[in-house]
């Protein structure tokens, strides 16, 4: 039998025959585990998962067999092209995280004109660890190459086979990271096979592939795929619509169709805001989306501070949310800021398009005339990919409260700790005006119980010990938001922004996450996608409480808002129009093409309830509906707002 000492031996033998191969892959490896280890903030997908290690051994064999198939100085110059590439980039990312807490993209590298000025500075002030990591593979790199700068050279039938396992090899290794779909689900963000298909989010795409495979295809997602070609004809129509002689922003064309079919001021609502031009210039503002707060929650007895602010305020009371699968919370924050929608015609996520330019978004457009623009949330930026999409939208930072505070996920998870934390009190009340903050609610989230989640905190915290029901359950945690709401108003007093800040308050979408809908039938018209019909409204401590009963989305807020601001924009480039804008004559349109004008709800050419009206106009209106979305689908597949960037 084998004696231990023997066994031992053979095993050093084989390592003093195979050194140079050891010292190459543990090089590589530690160069990957090196970038990998610097984000430290990315929780996701953990260290011991297999994909990532699998995906840079792969391409460690690769360099690994080009290398052996050279010699001399040939071999000499391969190995340091490979490794001082990649150690470049490592480097890179190591400090570029450090700065941002985010890894390094050829995206990004679009920009780095705008921060070469301080970028000496920022590679002084990294981390130690960043250089000390560095300096050991430089040393390792170097005793590596002497250890193999004289191994056998590799034949050409070694190369191929080599060349041929990689391929195969690589082409099957996403399917560990599970099956694809083209389903379109809320939470693809998390999904590893999503997060590598669509490379967008940037941390998670590195913890998914290991830093040899997210370089290589990020550099070919960004740089090198074939963009997809438009079309003449798409082309054509797009034109037009930026050039103003195709379909016009929504709510502008459709007046002209109400006159041809049905008659001179059939939607008038007779009503001149042209006043309202210009009336919030100079002021703060704050967009306050709120979490699942349904129109019928704010009431006097619920949310008594919500309800006296809507009661002051510039009320649009037909106010409709898109519902999609792909994530209603985030798809309000895109349209909010820049003006589109989640894409109707083929599957693709909102928070996929954080590589496509928004010249006119709000953040920038707000930035442009000196505002700080912020967000703020309970939840961590890697949630919805947020902290990389909030900074290409233009805004100086997203912040959340897992992130940059000591709030535990409980405390955080109550609405009032966004106002209580000393961090966001300073942020938000105490950083200089003027200001635009972007804060998303969350308390008012499933599960509605008060065994679990918000609503047992909030149950515990009053000394509730019955089970309430799914309602009493919104409506308790609906009351959180709402003493947020409170304190808000309180910290705007404090520190003298009350008379000087202006709310922009809406909801992210209708209750669909209630398991008894029938609740949701008591209180409002559930005819199908009536039922997205919620609150939107402006106020400021100065403006006349006013009801306006013209339609509008989502995708009408930022344009109104720019109109009250006094803030000069092209209509043309925007999804929806302004709704105080003279002629306005406002649509909601849904995800399956259905639309209501304030007075007929129409689904598949056929008036499902409200007035009755002629098949020619419901022709109309529906082919305008449709080249809308065509609008906005091409805008987005195409990159097509990039043509508009400063300077091109």
């Amino acid at each position: 039998m084998e004696t231990k000492k023997l066994r031992k031996d053979k095993i050093m033998e084989w390592c003093r025959l195979h050194k140079g191969t050891i010292l190459f892959v543990v090089t590589f490896l530690a160069m990957d585990f090196f970038v990998r280890l610097s984000g430290t903030g990315v929780t996701y997908f953990p260290y011991y998962y297999p994909q990532p290690t699998l995906f840079s051994l792969l391409w460690i064999a690769l360099f690994y067999v080009l290398v052996r198939s050279t010699k001399g100085i040939l071999r000499g110059v391969l190995y340091w092209l490979i490794f001082l590439t990649f150690f470049i980039m490592a480097l890179t990312n190591a400090i570029y995280y450090g700065l941002t807490g985010i890894f390094f993209s050829f995206h990004i590298a679009d920009m780095a004109s705008e921060g070469s000025g301080y970028m000496l500075e920022v590679m002084k002030n990294a981390h130690p660890f960043i250089y000390l990591g560095a300096a050991f593979l430089l040393v390792l790199s170097v005793y590596t190459y002497w250890n193999i700068r004289k191994e056998e050279k590799y034949s050409l039938k070694v190369l191929g086979i080599g060349l041929l396992a990689f391929f195969v090899l690589h082409l099957l290794m996403p399917i560990t990271l599970g099956f694809k779909t083209d389903e379109l689900k809320w939470n693809s963000f998390s999904k590893s096979r999503s997060v590598y298909e669509n490379f967008t989010d940037y941390n998670r795409s590195m913890r998914v592939s290991g830093f040899y495979e997210y370089t290589i295809r990020n550099l070919y997602m960004v740089k090198l795929k074939p963009e997809e070609k438009i079309s003449e004809e798409e082309e054509a129509f797009l034109k037009d619509c930026y050039s103003g002689n195709g379909i016009p922003a929504a709510g502008l064309g459709l007046s002209e169709l109400a006159e041809q079919y049905l008659g001179a001021d059939s939607f008038s609502d007779g009503v001149d805001y042209s006043a309202y031009e210009g009336i919030f210039k100079g002021k703060n503002v704050i967009f306050l989306q709120l979490e699942g707060i349904d129109s019928w929650l704010i009431t006097k007895e619920t949310m008594p501070n919500l309800y006296a602010l809507q009661q002051e305020s510039l009320d649009f009371t037909n106010h409709f949310s898109l519902y999609t699968g792909g994530g209603s919370t985030f798809n309000s924050e895109f349209a909010v800021n820049t003006g589109f929608v989640t894409p109707v015609s083929y599957t693709a996520n909102a928070y996929t398009f954080n590589n496509n330019a928004c010249p006119n978004s709000m953040p920038r457009v707000f930035s442009a005339l000196g505002y700080r623009v912020n967000a703020f949330h309970m939840n961590h930026g890697a949630f919805y990919s947020r902290d990389i999409n909030y900074k290409s939208w233009g805004y100086e930072a997203y912040n959340g409260l897992l992130d940059i505070t000591d709030e535990t996920e409980e405390a955080a998870s109550l609405d009032r700790t966004m106002i209580t934390d000393k961090t966001f009190y300073k942020m938000m009340f105490q950083g200089g005006e003027p200001f635009v903050h972007y804060l998303i609610t969350y308390s008012n989230h499933t599960p509605f119980s008060t065994e679990e989640g918000v609503g047992k905190l909030l149950a515990d915290e009053q000394g509730i010990t019955e089970k309430l029901g799914e309602e009493a359950s919104v409506r308790l945690m609906a009351a959180e938001t709402d003493r947020m709401v409170g304190l808000l108003l309180q910290a705007l007093k404090e520190n003298g922004l009350y008379d000087n800040t202006v709310l922009v308050c809406y909801s992210d979408h209708y209750l669909y996450t209630m398991s008894d809908q029938s609740v949701i039938a008591r209180y409002k018209d559930t005819t199908g996608n009536l039922i997205n019909r919620t609150s939107f409204f402006i106020w400021s401590s100065e403006i006349e409480p006013v009801k306006v009963n013209r339609v509008t989305m989502q995708m009408n807020i930022l344009p109104t808002v720019l109109y009250l601001f006094g803030i000069a924009y092209d209509d043309n480039q925007y999804l929806f129009a302004n709704a105080l804008a003279t002629g306005y004559t406002g649509i909601a349109c849904f995800a399956d093409y259905s639309w209501y004008d304030g007075h007929s709800y129409v689904e598949n050419g056929v008036v499902v309830s409200g007035e009755p009206v002629n098949d020619e106009y419901i022709a109309a209106v529906s082919t305008y509906v449709q080249k809308l979305y065509q609008k906005n689908d091409w805008t987005l597949r195409y990159d097509y707002l990039r043509h508009f960037e400063t300077g091109n």
